[in-house]
Parts: structure tokens; sequence; C-alpha cells
């Protein structure tokens, strides 16, 4: 199987026109073709020399990304796209609507390892890492679909960006190249469930991406119970590790707090969330999320009053509590639904 061309650096395609003998200013038109004009056919670029892309094409494919379908949401708009790529895995993306602009959330990996308990991406284990190109890939063929421009990336689907880490880095400086898509790092968020070694590893890539800590408790007890990195890591690891990244990025960490009914939404265990983070941080900012029905699991989202009382509370710690819109509830909105879904639909 030939690898794809857009996991290739503009350093990596400057070698390669070299290596094929051709003039270095082939290297930047082939790049502009990559990634500005996101064509999926090298016989597209039109001003490339005939011998030039018969090479690339005996080598390389361009798009590794091939959509199956998609869901529209009826309510608030929402896509959610399922992909094929090369060797038959199925991923996710999203495409959202905000008032900022167009976002989209895309897989880093083929499933995940880190077993949390209400999450579907998890149900099937990790099949693999995705490429520098995969990702880009989603992003490329959204733009190409909707015909928008967007504003936001997040990097919170289907797969654990931090055990992906070399490949994760380097796709947020592709898509934030000035030759490029150049989407500011300040609008790109990295989300991970705490892979403590790499958070600290990140502190020291000078990236200016907003950070997002996938915690769901206060305490290790409940936290093991939730996420099995915290059999791993405990929380005061994490977030010592989150505060030498605050310390050295000066940028805002995001923590994000999935509201499961009965398990870590009551009004006293948002009092010790409260007293945990103000050990570490002045004024955090926690994210509150109403989970996505799992059909797998038996957790269910809090209720709307609860949810508002949660951050009511948060409040009186000094911490600015938000609530993440809902969205895609109708098209099966939580990470992995899809995609599993349609696996089980079209056995192979």
């Amino acid at each position: 199987m030939k690898p794809d061309i857009l996991s290739l650096s503009l350093d990596q395609i400057r070698d390669l026109i070299a290596e094929l003998g051709q003039p270095k200013f082939r290297a930047a038109q082939l790049y502009r073709w990559l990634h500005v004009s996101k064509v999926i056919s090298f016989r597209e670029m039109t001003n490339l020399p005939a011998n030039l892309i018969e090479a690339l094409v005996a080598r390389f494919i361009v798009d590794p990304i091939r959509m199956v379908t998609y869901q529209e949401s009826a309510v608030d708009g929402t896509r959610k796209y399922l992909f094929a790529l090369p060797d038959g895995n199925l991923i996710e993306s999203v495409r959202m609507i905000y008032h900022h602009g167009i976002s989209v959330c895309i897989s880093t990996q083929v499933g995940c390892r880190m077993g949390c308990t209400f999450c579907a991406s998890t149900l099937d284990g990790l099949s693999r890492n995705l490429t520098v190109g995969e990702m880009l890939g989603q992003v490329y063929a959204i733009i190409r679909h909707s015909n928008e421009r967007v504003s936001n990336l997040v990097l919170m689907g289907c797969g654990e960006p931090m055990d992906n880490y070399d490949n994760v880095v380097a796709f947020v400086r592709r898509i934030s190249d000035e030759n490029g898509e150049h989407i500011s790092q300040r609008s790109i968020t990295v989300s991970t469930c705490g892979l403590v070694p790499k958070i600290r590893q990140l502190k020291d890539e000078n990236l200016q991406i907003t950070l997002a800590i996938s915690l769901h408790a206060a305490d290790d007890e409940k936290r093991k119970m939730l996420m099995p990195i915290a059999k791993v890591y405990s929380i005061d690891e994490l977030l010592s590790a989150c505060r030498e990244y605050y310390d050295e990025n000066k940028r805002r960490l995001t923590f994000e707090y999935g509201l499961v009914r009965g398990e870590n939404d009551s009004q006293a265990y948002a009092e010790k969330l409260g007293d945990l983070l103000n050990r570490y941080f002045d004024h955090a900012h926690v994210n509150l999320i109403p989970i996505n029905p799992v059909k797998e699991r038996n957790y269910t989202a809090t209720d709307t009053a609860a949810v508002y009382a949660f951050q009511k509370k948060l409040e009186k710690f000094q911490i600015n509590a938000t609530i993440r819109r809902e969205m895609g509830r109708d098209i099966d909105g939580a990470c992995g639904q899809l995609r599993r879904r349609y696996s089980e639909e079209n056995p192979t």
C-alpha cells in the first residue's frame, strides 16, 4: 500500500523534489496543490510536468480519506462524517456550527485503548494510530464537502491524541503552517485523558494550543472507576503536570468534566472538585459536559437542573464553569457511535 503524500512536511517534499531531479520551485507548487487547493488527485496539478506527476502517482496516494456517509442533525446542523482509510478502517469526524464559526472535531486513532467507561470509541480497543495525512485528510474532506472555512479544530474525536504524540504534534504544526491551511494554533484544542509524561513533553514544544484535560472526577477512587488511566497516574500527578504546562506556556487549560447521573454530579462532589482545582490554579476553567448516552453502557446524562446547580456551585469557588452545548444528540453524537453502528450493519 502506497503512503499518503499529505503526511510529508514541506522540507520532506523539498527533499523528494530534489531526489526526483526536479527544480526546487516545484516543491512549493506541489505543497500548495496539496494544502491550499486540497486536490484529491495528482492529475489535477495542472502546472506540474507530466514526468513529475507520473513519478508521484507511482509512489504515493494524495488523499487517504474516503467519505462513506454522513449524518446531519435536524436540530443544530451538526454533521457527523464516517470516513474509510486505505486499509479499510473507519474513523469519524464532526463539523459543528457555533456563533464564532465552524469547528471541526477529528479522530487521531482508529479506536482507543484508554478504556474510559463512558466512551463508545474504546469499546473495540485500538487498531492503530492515524498518520498526519489521515488527520489532515479529515479536515480537508470536510472543507471540500461543506465549502466553508474552518475556524477552530478540536482533537477530541476517537482516540487519545497523546497516545499518537509525534503525529499529533506534526499535524498541529502542519495545519497551522502559513504555507497551508494556516489555522491559528490558538484555535486548536488537543484533549488528553491524562498521559502525564506526554503532557510534560508537550510543554516544551512551544505550541500555542489549548490543552483540554479529561478529568471527570475529583478523587482517585471515582476516576479509576471511570477512567483506567487513573490507575497509572494519580490526580495529584496529573494536576502537577498541568501546572507545569501552564507555568511554561501561560496558556489556559480546560478541564473537561462529563456529568454522569448518580456518579459525579452531586453538590457535594462539586465542592470537592472546586477544592481540588483551587489547590493548583487560580480561576480554573471547567467545561461541564452532559454525557451523550451510549447504548453499551449503563450511564445516563445528568438532568438540566442538576447541571446548572453543579455550575453554580463551582462558580462559588471562583471557577469559570461553562456548559458545553449539546451537539448532534439525534445523530449518534457520542464518539465512536456512528462507526460502531455502521460496522454492525455492514459486516465484512
